[in-house]
């Protein structure tokens, strides 16, 4: 241990604010590689830091840790949310200066996107990973794209961000960040929330003090605010601690807390805390989800839901809490006082920094519970000095505070009681006992009389249907309406050669053709890569995709399977895609309701894909590309998800979908429901909306990310603005902005289901307001 130590202690590390500097590296050639099965890591010269795989759970991740010391502690990950790679993958710094990850099956990922090819690359005993270019100029760096930690001798530049890890063994990015702001404020926030000041919990209060501000790190643990002049504006931490045998990092932690650890090289034993943004752990925003509250018990913080709420999702507080009763309706008259069923509870000394709706002035708190009980739109009610403040779900940031008599009140449903006969909702749960035993009746009758139906056309039309099976053509399908089953030849004759190239997507090129002896137009599409699967069962999928028929799907017509080759026949749809319809330059895109018509197309097939098919179908890839245009909207490329293998996506990091529509729970690793459509949908049902994809960066910066400036346009009550000079109803636009930010929910079991969505947007079902965030339960 004494050579790492004294090489660490030999280090000339970078000074904020100075100019160049001389740091040992470890210099790496080109056509170097690393795998986790043999040799893993590029060491610094001292071999404190290393960069490569280190293991999580069953699989690896690429990054930069401490690997000379006894703890071995992860400060840089790259691809922090993709999930971890298998032991086969190699790191490769290629011959051509490109620094990449290679799957077994191909695929590639690139690990650092330099403006020229590298022509070396190095790790510093600083922590920092390096690419040089043949004159030995640093092209990129890991010090210049943090993750949650800064080391001795990084800085944060204006406009960059640490993101808090989801937990000490989860690198994946968590809910809290800390943003150096261009007015020069440090800052930290939740995640996915604007940079102002309700949503803030941590400032060094430097607004003002000039522009181009940034967070330096000195090696003796010293954390300051420079402006462009180099003049300290302001220290977070007052440095001076030991320089020989310590080495220090500034995280932000999963808990939303700011930390400077030291770890003693002598001792080498774990690391200590030596500040720390507040002791208060209630402190961060959003650590209790909505509707949760935060508790401190022994200094430590305890996450609780509301009376009449109960945790969203079991382990994930983050998710927040959700009602636990059904609400009925909100109040009825009895001998002329208005009543309802609810009841109000009460939390004492509780807090949370929504803006209320209403403020009344009264005496006390039963006064506050009976103004709440009364009126409609409250849900929940502040009662302090006199001042009843009444709120609407979901209720954000809640915690138990001692700095006042603070009383929250909660509206929860009324316990039943037998005292005068049934309740309203009893008499209600009677006559639906009711309902539902006729309807049971003669739901039992119909079957009845249909299966006597079916005997009877069964063995009229058995005959005729062994008949007709054995004219079939051998291609393993029983019934008539299959897919056709087509020779590779018999394509080739039908594209004339695969000739006319219509489009490539996810999983391959499209080519136009025509069936002979007809004027049949159809679309052969041939997957790119061979599947992992068999035969067998590769027809069994078709066949299910081919018994899908609704008028917003595009029809699979036939397929082929001729060795290694795989290709499927669609019918042909004329007018090209979404995509070309919304973002075309030649041409006018669609009137306002008629994009509205091809919202509720789309969402019609995708229902039936979820809902109504034998076997449910996630497309995975919903994207204006896929949807093609005929009299309606049809989707395509539904159920190719199924027919490919998990590793022959459009992307290299096992992803299924198109970047920009992927929904959250691919990042973190969690099961995929219908709802990944679902937000897909809602990115898509955003462009159809504003006629623009939902990133360019050719606009301002504010309006480069659609879903982000849709969610500032709404929430500034500027929708308008979305659809530029069109004359659209207000209300209309309002509606469809408000479905696409609930379908973009990161929480999946927030988002609507695509029935919802579809009522919604037929006008069916009123749209809630989404900002802040209420689940659909």
């Amino acid at each position: 241990m004494a050579t790492p130590t004294l090489c660490f202690l030999l280090l000339v590390l970078f000074v904020s604010g100075a100019g160049a500097q001389q740091i040992k590296y470890s210099n790496i050639s080109l056509g170097s590689s690393l795998s986790p099965a043999t040799y893993s890591s590029w060491p610094s010269p001292s071999g404190i830091y290393a960069f490569g795989f280190y293991q999580l759970g069953q699989g690896y991740e690429v990054g930069v840790f401490l690997s000379g010391i006894q703890q071995r502690t992860i400060v840089w990950t790259a691809h922090r949310d993709d999930p971890p790679v298998p032991e086969n993958t190699t790191l490769l710094l290629t011959t051509d200066g490109r620094l990449v990850l290679n799957s077994a099956d191909g695929g590639e990922t690139s690990i650092a996107d330099p403006i020229e090819s590298a022509f070396s690359a190095s790790v510093t005993d600083s922590g920092n990973f390096l690419l040089r270019n043949p004159s030995g100029d640093i092209i990129w760096e890991s010090f210049n794209n943090p993750t949650d930690t800064l080391l001795p001798g990084q800085r944060l530049s204006a406009g960059q961000e640490l993101f808090s890890s989801i937990s000490a063994t989860n690198p994946s990015t968590g809910i809290f960040r800390l943003k150096m702001q261009h007015d020069g404020n440090l800052i930290q926030y939740p995640v996915q929330t604007p940079d102002t000041a309700p949503y803030s919990y941590f400032t060094s209060w430097t607004d003002g003090r000039g522009d181009n501000v940034s967070l330096n790190f000195d090696q003796d643990g010293h954390l300051y605010l420079l402006n462009t002049t180099g003049f300290n504006i302001r220290n977070i931490t007052t440095g001076g601690y030991p320089l020989e045998d310590s080495l220090y990092r500034f995280t932000i932690g999963s808990d939303g807390l700011l930390r400077l650890y030291s770890y003693d090289l002598k001792q080498n034993n774990s690391w200590s805390v030596r500040w720390s943004s507040t002791n208060d752990k209630c402190d961060p925003k959003g650590l209790c989800g909505f509707n949760g509250f935060c508790d401190l018990d022994n200094q430590e913080a305890e996450c609780r839901c509301l009376p009449g709420f109960d945790l969203v999702q079991r382990g994930n507080w983050t998710a927040g809490c959700g009602r636990n009763f059904t609400a009925d309706d909100c109040k009825s008259e009895q001998d002329g006082i208005i009543t309802g069923n609810y009841v109000m509870e009460s939390v004492d000394s509780m807090q949370w920094e929504d803006d209320p709706y209403s403020v009344l002035e009264l005496a006390n708190k039963e006064a506050c519970e009976k103004a709440c009980l009364e009126d409609c739109n409250c849900e929940a009610a502040l009662f302090t000095a006199g001042k009843c403040s009444k709120q609407r779900l979901p209720l954000r940031y809640g915690r138990i505070a001692s700095n006042g008599p603070t009383s929250a009140l909660i509206k929860v449903g009324a316990p039943s009681t037998d005292e005068n006969g049934p309740t309203p909702r009893e008499k209600t749960k009677e006559v639906r006992m009711d309902i539902l035993i006729v309807s049971m009746l003669l739901a039992c009758f119909g079957i009845i009389l249909l299966a006597l139906s079916g005997i009877i056309i069964h063995r009229n039309r058995l005959w005729e249907y062994r008949r007709i099976r054995s004219k079939v053509e051998n291609c393993g399908f029983g019934e008539l309406m299959a897919p056709r089953c087509f020779t590779l030849a018999e394509l080739k004759t039908v594209t004339d050669n695969f000739k006319e190239e219509l489009g490539r997507g996810a999983f391959g090129t499209v080519y136009k053709g025509m069936i002979w002896g007809s004027d049949k137009v159809v679309a052969v599409k041939r997957l790119d890569k061979y599947l992992a699967e068999g035969e067998k069962e590769f027809r069994t999928e078709v066949e299910v995709i081919g018994r899908t028929h609704h008028r917003n799907l595009v029809r699979l017509l036939g397929y082929c399977v001729d060795g290694p080759h795989r290709l499927l026949v669609y019918e042909y749809m004329s007018n090209g895609s979404l995509a070309g319809v919304l973002f075309s330059r030649e041409k006018q895109p669609p009137p306002w309701n008629e994009r509205m018509g091809i919202a509720q197309d789309i969402a019609r097939g995708i229902h039936y894909l979820h809902e109504e098919c034998e076997s449910q179908i996630i497309h995975c890839d919903i994207k204006p590309q896929n949807i093609l245009m005929d009299k309606g909207a049809k989707i395509s490329d539904f159920g190719l998800a199924k027919l490919m293998g998990p590793d022959q996506t459009k992307t290299f990091t096992g992803i299924r979908g198109t970047r920009g529509y992927v929904a959250p729970e691919w990042h973190q690793k969690q099961p995929i429901t219908a709802k990944a459509d679902v937000y897909s949908f809602g990115v898509m049902l955003l462009e159809i909306i504003c006629c623009r994809k939902n990133v360019d960066w050719n606009l301002p910066e504010k309006e480069a990310i659609l879903e982000e400036w849709a969610r500032d346009c709404f929430e500034n009550g500027e929708v308008q603005k979305l659809v530029g000079d069109e004359v659209v109803d207000k209300r209309e636009l309002e509606s469809a902005v408000k479905i696409g930010l609930w379908c973009i929910v990161d929480d999946p079991t927030l988002r609507p289901s695509v029935k919802k969505v579809l009522l919604m947007l037929e006008g069916s079902l009123d749209v809630p307001i989404p900002l802040p965030l209420q689940p659909f339960l």
